[in-house]
């Protein structure tokens, strides 16, 4: 018997997807968890073989979760509506044996729960495809200033705050908006979350 934990925030998804796998005759779920936190203790409690989680939750995104299960022995996989390249990386780096999307047939599921259990992994074919056809373009530091310009730091204050002088920070934006090939920065902000390259 596959014993497994869900992790989803919206309640009636949650539901209906414990509904859908309890149905199977070889799987039971043993916890349902509306954020990551709870995913985490209810791992630690009941010991499952797999947890189902989403990633945008509350208190503890399905990332940080799956970070935090790494080297538990309890099998991970993502069900998300999220085709980001970023989350997807960042899902491969965490160890996680599968990675899908929620417009997947339901029947899909189950079938992938049972290739992990068998030591297979399985992502979501087109997020396979995007991830390894784009990459973040910008260095570190660009990085470095677009992350302080989404958190609503001006020039001047990200000068201060990476010890450089505002020329140079000109400099970085300047390259930013030219390798995301967006006109301003709340485009290169907006570019950026898209593809999930925000960690």
């Amino acid at each position: 018997m596959i014993r497994i934990v869900i992790a989803e925030d919206q309640r009636m998804l949650l539901g209906a997807l414990a509904s859908l796998l309890d149905l199977e005759e070889d799987m039971i779920v043993v916890g349902k968890a509306g954020n990551g936190e709870e995913a985490v203790k209810l791992v630690h409690l009941h010991k499952p073989d797999i947890c189902i989680m989403d990633i945008e939750m509350p208190v503890k995104s399905g990332l940080d979760a799956a970070e935090e299960l790494k080297g538990l022995g309890c099998k991970v996989m993502i069900l998300t509506t999220f085709a980001r390249t970023g989350y997807f990386e960042r899902a491969i780096k965490a160890g996680v044996n599968g990675y899908l999307l929620k417009d997947s047939p339901s029947e899909e599921l189950a079938d992938s729960i049972r290739s992990v259990m068998a030591g297979r992994r399985i992502y979501a074919s087109e997020l396979v495809d995007e991830a390894y056809g784009q990459e973040n373009p910008l260095t570190e530091r660009e990085n470095e200033v677009l992350v302080l310009m989404a958190d609503g730091k001006n020039t001047k204050e990200i000068a201060n705050q990476m010890y450089i002088t505002t020329g140079t920070v000109r400099n970085y934006i300047s390259g930013i908006l030219d390798k995301l090939d967006v006109n301003n920065r709340i485009e290169a902000i907006k570019r950026f979350k898209e593809k999930g390259w925000f960690k």
